[in-house]
């Protein structure tokens, strides 16, 4: 049987797919995953599961994200070569500027 394993490398991270291990029951295929690949990098959990319990949802079956365009919401939708992105920096300039010259005590 094919188990499944997904490795939390520290508390708070997701569990990502790291492997799979071959074992005949759920005790084995624990003890295989933690040889495996819990002892390669950090690790603080693993999670094994059988492979035919992993389900898949594909593109193929579902409009992921909806079907309006939102494009408009990537950054790749915006272009840095406007005057409003050369007004943006040079405000960050002055804000700097403005900062380093309060902590000088240059008032």
């Amino acid at each position: 049987m094919i188990w499944e394993v997904f490795r939390q490398e520290k508390p708070g991270d997701y569990h990502t797919h790291c492997g799979n291990v071959h074992a005949p029951d759920r005790e084995m295929a624990k003890q295989f995953a933690v040889v495996q690949h819990g002892r390669r990098k950090p690790t603080e959990s693993l999670w094994v599961v059988p492979q035919e319990e992993v389900g898949e949802v594909d593109a193929d079956e579902v409009a992921f994200g909806g079907t309006t365009d939102k494009s408009y919401r990537w950054a790749m939708a915006y272009t840095s070569s406007t005057e409003h992105a050369k007004e943006v920096i040079a405000s960050q300039q002055e804000q700097e500027q403005a900062e380093a010259d309060r902590q000088r005590g240059d008032d």
